[in-house]
């Protein structure tokens, strides 16, 4: 649709004009939401009952779309959390629709007023759900500080010990608290283990850069390494201790580079597979008898 058929929508039906715009022309929605005109308070509540007593899907339709500018406006408050204002915009208007179905016209106040905390709140939970992949405001303390830590800053270094102090008197919460959150609006999310195609300045900082090698104790390593090689030896002299077809029997089942089956013992022997079994499994008793520590 062309820009001058939007256009010529506008002046005829405010309404469609937000419908209008290109698709993803955030700029071409904010204008046409813009032209839709102010409800009188008469008018508001005359639609609020529509839909209210009728149920009146139009009426609330035109409730919505006419407010669909302070939503904008809302919005822009929360343009310093990097986050696309689309989006903030469109959590607004879920906000915005939930105020409408449960406003009451006859309490005495314009939607509006009504409206923005519904707004907001929405707002709210869209920004602590993607403004960090990990959560750092879960307390309803922590919720309060998050949104206002930024207003009581005065400048972009640390908080001083006074102004800390009064950002916890002000907002009813502790030093501390406040502290904490600072610091976590101050750092940032790493990948734990970067992707290949990431650049390596982050591949440099991850976390898993600084874990430590499982053999990184060189005490855990000699003492392995001890362990290994006083194993070895003790196996090595129960195995001389054993007859000499046992010995055989156990190097060509578990000790070779390819291991004999039991048929190919048995016609080896001149015995049953049954009986190369019996042998071996006699054998391998003996064997963690006579290498056991206390044996040795």
């Amino acid at each position: 649709m062309t820009a001058m058929t939007a256009n010529a929508l506008a002046r005829r039906n405010p309404l469609d004009a937000v419908f209008a715009g290109p698709v993803g022309s955030f700029d071409a929605y904010v204008d046409a939401v813009s032209r839709i005109p102010v409800l009188s308070r008469e008018d508001e509540q005359a639609l609020a009952r529509r839909l209210r007593n009728d149920d009146d899907l139009d009426a609330a339709r035109q409730l919505v779309l006419s407010h669909l500018r302070f939503v904008v406006h809302i919005a822009r408050g929360y343009g310093g959390y990097g986050l696309p204002m689309g989006d903030l915009v469109q959590e607004g208007n879920v906000g915005l629709m939930k105020a409408v179905k449960r406003f009451d016209p006859e309490i005495g106040v314009r939607l509006v007023s009504f409206a923005v905390h519904w707004i907001r709140a929405e707002i709210h939970e869209y920004v602590l759900r993607n403004w960090r992949l990990v959560k750092i405001a879960t307390t309803k303390a922590q919720r309060k500080l998050f949104f206002n830590l930024r207003r009581y800053k005065r400048n972009l270094g640390w908080l001083s010990r006074e102004e800390t102090q009064n950002v916890a008197r002000e907002l009813g919460v502790s030093e501390g608290e406040v502290t904490e959150m600072e610091r976590r609006l101050s750092s940032r999310d790493l990948s734990y283990d970067p992707a290949p195609d990431h650049d390596e300045e982050e591949e440099s900082y991850s976390p898993s850069a600084y874990l430590p090698a499982p053999d990184a104790d060189p005490a855990v390593a000699v003492e392995r390494d001890e362990w290994d090689e006083d194993t070895s030896e003790r196996v090595a002299k129960a195995m001389q201790q054993l007859d000499p077809r046992s010995q055989a029997i156990l190097r060509a089942r578990w000790m070779g580079d390819s291991k004999a089956t039991l048929h190919e013992l048995a016609a080896e022997y001149g015995v049953s597979a049954e009986r190369i079994r019996q042998i071996e499994a006699s054998a391998i008793a003996k064997l963690r008898k006579l290498a056991a520590p206390e044996a040795a």
